[in-house]
């Protein structure tokens, strides 16, 4: 893969607003002379653990150990990797990125790709311009606007019309001068079976471009005009460029939006979609008429952490439901059901009924475990034991997602007023195993790092290192002072403190990759690092406390010398521990000065 130069990633990092880049997706609040904090947007917290340097451009939550630096954020948070992030970053923030040299054929399927994009682009705007000014699109342009579309939200989205004409898109092409071979790769041709002709592969359709997350046009969904017309839905084929299941509908025009609102309304079709943003839902995205995938529910979570499922009350749509739910836990989104009238779609809801009745729709969504239980107690048997019994079956894993809370309990009691059973009864027979494990209760998941169940020396050492970055002519001097393979528990710390004691304390992130060593090759270590920086922004410094950490630091290595003099029979146990008790007591007048400096001190 083609990389960039050190000095283009550099310029990025410069130019980022890292407050503007973070607060799209958390509120932030001041909270410490070079510190920022709010909610994380990693996990679920009231209480905020999240906190941010502008100046290093660096995070780090003390909750979930999330950490990292601007092209860590945005990978974490968009789902890409380090080049995509750069590339977007320098696109938002105006910088011209300058390759390094590349192996040829690399540059050639970059270059490829590249054309690819540029013939779809130019398609997707000869769609759009063919949509408003031919005669021929007309009775498209009645079907959109019957469907309550307007002009201006349809332009937004780049919906067009594909002529009827067999070459259209191919002459029009050919004059730009892109090849036959790009137009079949592009998904825009496609052959004969009788003679191999290349023809265009949609006519007479309405088109609705399919981009990514950068609004970069992929392939294209295309609606039939007519009965006559098969398929329906025509969408582009799995080629290079688009790969079906792996984007949603409007993500680049709906991201703003939920990562502010904390929401994103998940919808099935195109016109669904776009009568949302219409009626100023503008959180709102579509499946792109595929099954929801994997790849889709990690796009949702970049985006918000609650997803309003506004999918048709149909047996399909209530499918659809039932597979997210499934790949949302795994990544501890919320989901909420938006109740919609039987038989209806939101595009057709906010035409028959207006946008406040979809509005109060949304408004009115409810959890998606509840819409569980009451869809299995609708479609049960009431009727027989048997029956009663098949419900509590489908109901005991819903159940099983639930921790002991106000929502189990009014469940429960909802389940044993349909199915008129005891509470008590309704309980046991939920619980896992029809009620042999009910007082274990849900088993915890253990989300924490490595790193989060740091030892107490590690955490010393970690605090001596954040007082470093916060004084760091202080800091050089204190690290100079020390063994690091003799003061430091752990080969990451050792790490850590090598790099801040050869390269800048000012920017630990910085510094010559020669010398200290490219962060990108050591993402362990950046993570430790953006940690440290957010943590010596927390408060003022206070260079004496850096002194009282070394002195704890010398303490706990004559500790470990001692124990290993004491099991060698060493005659140097008595200097040792002499030594020891000197430096102990200037260990406590110094920790004793601290605290009268900072008022501090008891009585």
């Amino acid at each position: 893969m083609a990389l960039y130069t050190s000095d283009s990633r550099d310029r990025v990092r410069d130019a980022v607003d890292f407050v503007e880049l973070v607060s799209a997706r958390t509120e932030l609040r001041r909270a410490g002379p070079a510190r920022y904090e709010g909610l994380c947007p990693f996990h679920d917290e009231r209480t905020p653990s999240f906190g941010i340097d502008p100046a290093q451009k660096v995070y780090h939550c003390f909750g979930c150990q999330a950490s990292g630096d601007v092209f860590t954020f945005v990978q974490e948070t968009e789902g890409v990797d380090f080049k995509a992030a750069l590339e977007l970053l320098a696109e938002r923030f105006g910088v011209e990125l300058e390759r390094e040299e590349e192996d040829p054929r690399e540059a050639e399927r970059r270059q490829r790709r590249a054309r690819l994009l540029e013939l779809l682009d130019r398609t997707a705007a000869y769609y759009e311009r063919y949509l408003w000014e031919s005669t021929e699109a007309a009775r498209a342009r009645d079907y959109l606007k019957e469907r309550g579309l307007g002009e201006e939200i349809l332009r937004a989205f780049r919906v067009g019309y594909a002529p009827s004409a067999w070459d259209r898109v191919l002459l029009a092409s050919r004059r730009g001068k892109f090849s036959n071979r790009e137009l079949y790769d592009a998904g825009l041709a496609q052959r004969s079976r009788q003679n191999g002709q290349l023809y265009d592969r949609f006519r007479a359709r309405i088109m609705f471009p399919l981009s990514d997350i950068r609004g970069r046009v992929l392939g294209f969904g295309a609606r039939a005009t007519s009965e006559e017309q098969r398929p329906k839905y025509l969408n582009t084929s799995d080629n290079d460029v688009y790969h079906k299941g792996l984007h949603l509908y409007g993500a680049n025009i709906a991201r703003p939006q939920a990562a502010r609102s904390g929401e994103v309304i998940l919808c099935e079709g195109y016109t669904d979609t776009i009568a949302l943003h219409q009626a100023g839902m503008s959180n709102a995205v579509g499946l792109m008429g595929t099954a929801l995938t994997g790849e889709q529910v990690g796009e949702l979570a970049r985006m918000a952490q609650t997803v309003l499922l506004a999918l048709d009350a149909d047996s399909a749509g209530q499918e659809a439901m039932l597979r997210a739910a499934g790949l949302a836990a795994k990544r501890k989104l919320e989901l909420r059901v938006v109740p919609l009238p039987a038989g209806s779609d939101p595009a057709e809801l906010i035409q028959q009924a207006g946008a406040q009745a979809m509005q109060s729709a949304v408004g009115d969504s409810v959890p998606f475990v509840r819409f569980r239980v009451e869809r299995v107690l609708a479609a049960g048997d009431h009727s027989s034991p048997e029956g009663r019994d098949r419900m509590i079956e489908q109901l005991r894993p819903v159940f099983a997602t639930l921790p002991p809370s106000a929502m189990r309990m009014e469940l429960t009691r909802t389940v044993s007023g349909r199915l008129a059973l005891p509470e008590s009864l309704t309980e046991t027979l939920l619980a896992p195993g029809g009620g042999r494990a009910a007082e274990r209760g849900p088993q915890r998941e253990n989300g924490s790092r490595a790193r989060g169940g740091a030892s107490g020396r590690e955490e010393t050492e970690q605090a001596f290192l954040a007082l470093c970055i916060s004084s760091p002519q202080e800091g050089k001097q204190a690290l100079e002072s020390l063994d690091i393979d003799e003061h430091f528990a752990s080969e990451l710390l050792r790490r850590a403190a090598r790099r801040l004691r050869e390269g800048s304390l000012h920017e630990p992130m910085a510094g010559d990759p020669e010398r200290v060593g490219d962060l990108d090759d050591d993402p362990e270590l950046k993570a430790l690092l953006a940690e440290l920086i957010v943590e010596a922004g927390r408060e003022q410094a206070h260079p004496a406390m850096l002194e009282v950490q070394r002195l704890q630091l010398e303490l706990a290595r004559l500790d470990r010398e001692v124990q290993r003099a004491r099991g060698a029979g060493d005659g140097d146990v008595n200097a040792l521990a002499q030594k020891r008790t000197e430096l102990k007591r200037e260990f406590d007048r110094v920790y004793a000065q601290v605290l009268d400096d900072t008022g501090e001190r008891e009585g």
